[in-house]
């Protein structure tokens, strides 16, 4: 019984067990689809407005790694290029062999001036 639980939470949490945070400067924030107007109402809205907030994201790490991903994130429209940010990515799963090694719903943690240092909580002293 735990086993099949496990492995119904693991399948479940995959993307979440290993998502990736991405620290680096903004290469590229794009729209795959042209921004539209939206006309009615229905299942089809839904849809129409995830295309309409839909970007493509690509960070370059400090490694020299650019780390893309796809995103609905709404947070990305105001991201501009040469921008320094933090971004948690996550991993389409090995069963999704279409997309699988990818990543998606790439989401905006942190966006700050690459020249400004970003404030880091003070670590707590032991007595």
């Amino acid at each position: 019984m735990f086993l099949v639980g496990g492995s119904v939470a693991f399948v479940k949490w995959y993307k979440y067990i290993f998502a990736r945070t991405v620290h680096g400067v903004i290469v590229s924030v794009e729209r795959p689809a042209a921004p539209t107007a939206l006309v009615g109402v229905g299942a089809g809205v839904d849809s129409a407005t995830a295309a309409l907030f839909s970007f493509a994201v690509a960070i370059k790490e400090k490694s020299g790694e650019i780390v893309t991903a796809s995103t609905e994130d709404r947070q990305w429209a105001v991201a501009q290029t040469g921008r320094c940010v933090e971004a948690k990515y996550y991993p389409y799963p090995p069963w999704n062999f279409e997309k699988s090694g990818t990543y998606h719903d790439a989401r905006l943690l942190k966006l700050y001036d690459c020249g400004q240092p970003i404030e880091q909580p003070a670590a707590e002293s032991a007595p």
